[in-house]
């Protein structure tokens, strides 16, 4: 172990958690800790948005994408702009009328308290092993550097996660979002350029072997009704209509992220920061894949055997190939993303735990009380997502698991949300029975169909399963319900 690059990775862990908990006076209420007193500005949020779908599974698995395929994973990052777009026109308006705290707050509006626990339920069980994933990728790049096991690895980055994000809430969360994606960024830029310069022959090099393995390949417009057609993770239809209905379920119905909506200071910003993020989503998949491929090209080059577990490439390359403090940099750049992500995982399953069941059920205590509840509540789901971490081992390919285990919940959420703001008929009983009938289709097809498809079948199977039982069970909309696009 090198002590100079060792030295850099401590001192940024302890200088991030440091800078987190500054912000804990500023934790008067629990609209300062759950939405950051709505005063963050909207480049801020942007940033906080990327991050927030940003994680070490990002670093780690985009370039072992690259690194055996090719560019085609590109497809649904194009996807992820049109499901912007309509979260900007769809949801937004509905989220700043009057003042929420949760995406769940509004299904309480449109069909009742039950809808919003189930689906709020159903966010707390998504985020939880989603974020297990990610949690457990962490322990692959510690265990490189420090050579310590799993757990020891997993509890050293939650444990310092969990300190700043409960004393500083969610103002902690941006400002520490902002300063690790300019890290990962920057990180990444580092490693690209010291890659390439490994690399004999340089750029020309890259691009003659790259292209003579079809590395660069981006679009794949193959399109049938078989089954190999929808086994397929990255087409062009499976990209586009996945990745619109992936980011609509996720950016809009989710609390991880609509937090980041709801706490810009009005919706015109709150668009701008949704919108702008796609532009440093899209660069950053793109820098990451092409790091991929000069790992490929560097390993053909050298003649030298890659790792045998494709998640491990690019931090043994950064950890045994890079100089001395440089690569402890990067992988600071790498355990900063994996934070960022767990602290805005932790604040988005406290504020759905306290807003959404304890309030409503206990409405009367002053606010120093709730305030002090949220604050236990991040550290009793930071146990929790420790567990599921443990668990995680077992599921195989890290990227790909963490964006699977989500899809089959976000159709369930994404189908109620939009039968809510684009039916008026379906009541109560018809979104639950719709939310019921999306999870089984998805559970009983996701065997015979790539995880690209899963929301795009659960929230079909809701909403249509939740619009046909409703002309049997219709339910008159409240006068505070949301107001309808179509009737």
């Amino acid at each position: 172990m090198r002590i100079a690059d060792l030295g850099v990775i401590i001192a940024y862990l302890l200088f991030i958690t440091w800078f987190g908990a500054r912000f804990k006076e500023k934790q008067a209420t629990l609209k300062d800790y759950f939405l950051g007193g709505r005063g963050a500005p909207w480049w801020a949020i942007a940033f906080s948005i990327v991050s927030a779908e940003t994680s070490t599974l990002t670093v780690i698995g985009t370039p072992a994408l690259s690194f055996s395929g090719n560019f085609t994973f590109l497809q649904l990052i194009l996807g992820y702009l049109l499901g912007r777009m309509i979260i900007a026109v769809l949801f937004l308006p509905h989220y700043f009328r009057g003042e929420m705290f949760t995406a769940y707050e509004l299904m309480q509006r449109r069909f009742g308290e039950p809808v919003r626990r189930f689906t709020a339920g159903t966010f707390l069980v998504l985020r939880a092993l989603a974020e297990g994933v990610r949690v457990f990728a962490i322990s692959i790049v510690i265990s490189i550097v420090l050579g310590t096991g799993e757990i020891a690895s997993i509890a050293v980055i939650v444990c310092l996660t969990l300190f700043y994000t409960f004393e500083g809430g969610m103002t902690a969360v941006i400002w520490t979002d902002v300063i690790q994606m300019c890290l990962y960024v920057g990180g990444a830029l580092a490693s690209f350029f010291l890659i390439l310069h490994l690399v004999p022959g340089g750029w020309p090099e890259v691009v003659a072997l790259g292209t003579a393995a079809h590395k660069f390949q981006l679009f794949d417009f193959r399109f049938s009704f078989t089954a190999a057609f929808f086994q397929r993770n990255y087409s062009f239809w499976a990209g586009m209509l996945g990745g619109c209905f992936l980011t609509t379920a996720s950016h809009g119905t989710e609390q991880l992220m609509v937090q980041r909506l709801l706490a810009a200071r009005n919706q015109r910003e709150s668009r701008l920061a949704l919108l702008s993020s796609w532009v440093v989503v899209f660069s950053q998949f793109t820098l990451f894949l092409l790091i991929g491929v000069l790992l490929y090209v560097y390993y053909r080059s050298v003649g030298k055997p890659a790792p045998a577990i494709a998640e491990r490439i690019y931090p043994e390359f950064i950890w045994n190939h890079l100089p001395l403090g440089v690569a402890g940099l990067v992988i600071a750049a790498i355990l900063a993303a994996a934070m960022s992500n767990l602290s805005a995982a932790l604040n988005a399953l406290a504020s759905t735990t306290i807003m959404d069941f304890v309030k409503p059920l206990r409405p009367r205590h002053p606010e120093g009380v709730y305030l002090r509840l949220a604050r236990w509540s991040t550290v009793v789901w930071g146990g929790v997502l420790f567990s599921v971490g443990l668990a995680a081992r077992h599921w195989g390919s890290v990227l790909e698991a963490g964006l699977s285990i989500a899809s089959v919940l976000y159709g369930a959420l994404l189908g109620v949300f939009l039968l809510g703001v684009l039916t008026r008929r379906p009541g109560e009983w018809a979104a639950i029975l719709g939310m019921c009938a999306g999870l089984l289709a998805t559970l009983l097809l996701r065997k015979y169909v790539a995880y690209t498809w899963y929301v795009l079948i659960g929230s079909s199977a809701t909403f249509a399963t939740g619009y046909v039982v409703g002309l049997f069970l219709p339910q008159q909309v409240k006068t505070d319900a949301v107001p309808q696009v179509v009737a």
